[in-house]
């Protein structure tokens, strides 16, 4: 399926339906098919994706896509602004299985500019349920604050913003047992950071990663 065209069709939704995501499986069945006949008993014979993908929810940042991969090549976990926080058994569960089970050799935070769940962390309004998980971001943007007070552009400060949110989720993901029992069993495992523009589909390489514990304070080291 590497050479397969990709079909964008971008803001008009209109002709986005119930039907029309059936009728678009079947047209992905045909087409995987005619590409490749044991495609699906591949696929069903399990995974061993390298990537671990952990990324916003939002509909804009598919990782695939985006990436030019295929199924079955990047284990993929989304939430709401791409946060990691420690508490969340649900990012977690799926660190923990794609660390201890599927063995993955990269970890990537994905953010992207614009977001709409660091950019409403940013303000004071509130919204409800969403904004005890939003309560995360503000924790960065408050630790941050000094720096992104020097910045008077609005644009420029949210873009930053965003790579702070990013980079925060680079050290607490490191600071999880998960991460640093890898490391500690000599397991392959690299931590990055990474950020989506919108409006050029380019990917930014903070180069905030790690593939150890070495730069990490001491208070979060286990043994």
């Amino acid at each position: 399926m590497d050479n397969q065209p990709i079909h964008l069709s971008i803001h008009d939704t209109s002709h986005i339906t119930y039907e029309s995501l059936l009728e678009g499986n079947q047209k992905f069945v045909e087409e995987a098919l005619q590409e490749d006949p044991q495609f699906f008993q591949k696929l069903a014979n399990g995974q061993k994706p390298p990537v671990l993908w952990i990324g916003c929810a939002d509909s804009r940042v598919p990782a695939d896509r985006i990436t030019r991969t295929n199924p079955g090549e990047i284990f993929v976990h989304r939430n709401i602004a791409n946060v990691v926080v420690h508490t969340d058994l649900n990012l977690l569960s799926v660190l923990d299985y794609a660390v201890n089970v599927l063995k993955v050799k990269h970890v990537i935070v994905v953010g992207h500019y614009g977001c709409g769940g660091v950019q409403a962390a940013m303000g004071n309004q509130q919204f409800g349920l969403i904004d005890n998980w939003l309560r995360v971001i503000k924790d960065v943007y408050n630790k941050y604050s000094t720096d992104l007070s020097q910045i008077t552009d609005p644009k420029e400060k949210f873009d930053k913003m965003v790579e702070y949110n990013v980079i925060e989720g680079v050290n607490n993901l490191c600071k999880t047992t998960i991460v640093q029992g890898a490391w500690a069993k000599g397991q392959e495992l690299h931590v990055h950071g990474w950020v989506y523009a919108l409006d050029t589909g380019l990917i930014k390489d903070l180069k905030v990663g790690a593939s150890d514990s070495s730069a990490m304070g001491d208070v979060y080291k286990f043994v």
